[in-house]
């Protein structure tokens, strides 16, 4: 698999794996399976995992350190803090104080079993914290070597020119995907300007952009879309211009709607690595297999037009789930 850049000096696979589904919100968990995902993903040239410490109320990070002691592939791990949540409960708080921030970092070096975190995360910005003061901890932990690069996840352009002043950003994370693009405006110009790349997540847009949701759908009652408001039967119903549209081009290109998507975030600048999640083998190397793609450009100027004219309806996440979101 090519590579690419996050920031200045974080190289890692075009594609990376989100491992959050591995332990929740997207129904039942099966950590065999998982390991099979997991080990597949390397043999295919994956060098970038993203967990974070809420995931599973700590279970991703131990399954994937887990997964660490069984291979001596060169793969960096990203993670993230600053979503507090009780066990078993959605609800959420955001906690960004330096004391939380230290804690949380020494926990999740413990729980994956390194000594060193490739990419560490904010998770979610709390906006009466100061940017400043997280970035001096986080700067903080990079000098002592706990750390070796600073990442911010769903924050707004100006948050992020604030806090590249304080010490360089080597990423950002953000949802981003044909059908949610808000970052389009500022946030991606952004990145650009100051040399951070940039990590899309949910870039399949949680499975609609893979045309599973066309027919009638059935949630496992553990899976959270059945809660989020696009997954309403009738957002769906209203969304479903985009994925026919996608799966029309991936009928043209003789390739799955999955790697359409993912090829054109691809196509949209060479510091964007995604990083779709699956708990499927198949899935994985369906996926992966669009690093290969290269859309003509004939595509990438329709997929544009459809864009112009389209409009996504329904919010991304519950009220519960927008804490934190472009702060």
């Amino acid at each position: 698999m090519k590579t690419r850049k996050l920031g200045k000096a974080l190289e890692v696979s075009a594609i990376g794996l989100g491992c959050m589904g591995m332990s929740e919100f997207y129904g039942p968990r099966d950590d065999k399976e998982s390991m099979q995902v997991l080990h597949k993903a390397v043999e295919l040239g994956c060098t970038l995992l993203d967990t974070a410490d809420t995931y599973g109320n700590h279970h991703n990070e131990e399954l994937i350190g887990l997964f660490l002691k069984q291979t001596e592939a060169p793969i960096k791990i990203a993670t993230k803090c600053g979503i507090v949540r009780r066990p078993g409960e959605y609800q959420r708080s955001i906690d960004n104080s330096p004391s939380y921030i230290r804690t949380s970092c020494e926990h999740s070096l413990r729980r994956l079993g390194i000594e060193c975190i490739d990419l560490y995360y904010i998770h979610r910005l709390d906006p009466n914290a100061c940017i400043e003061t997280t970035m001096q901890t986080l700067s903080e932990l990079v000098k002592e070597g706990k750390i070796a690069n600073i990442g911010l996840s769903e924050v707004s352009a100006a948050t992020l020119k604030k806090a590249h002043a304080v010490h360089p950003v080597s990423a950002v994370q953000t949802e981003y995907s044909l059908w949610t693009r808000d970052v389009e405006k500022d946030v991606l110009p952004t990145c650009k300007e100051l040399g951070i790349g940039f990590v899309p997540y949910s870039p399949l847009g949680r499975g609609f952009l893979t045309g599973r949701f066309d027919k009638e759908v059935n949630f496992d009652k553990n899976d959270a879309r059945q809660g989020l408001p696009r997954f309403s039967a009738d957002n769906l119903e209203a969304n479903r211009p985009l994925s026919s549209a996608v799966e029309q081009i991936a009928r043209r290109q003789s390739c799955s709607p999955a790697q359409v998507a993912l090829a054109w975030l691809l196509a949209q600048g060479d510091h964007i690595v995604p990083i779709p999640g699956t708990k499927k083998t198949h899935h994985l190397v369906d996926n992966f297999g669009a690093a290969s793609i290269n859309l003509p450009a004939e595509e990438l100027v329709c997929l544009e037009t459809i864009l112009k004219e389209f409009e996504p309806v329904g919010e991304r996440y519950t009220a519960e789930g927008m804490k934190g979101v472009n702060a």
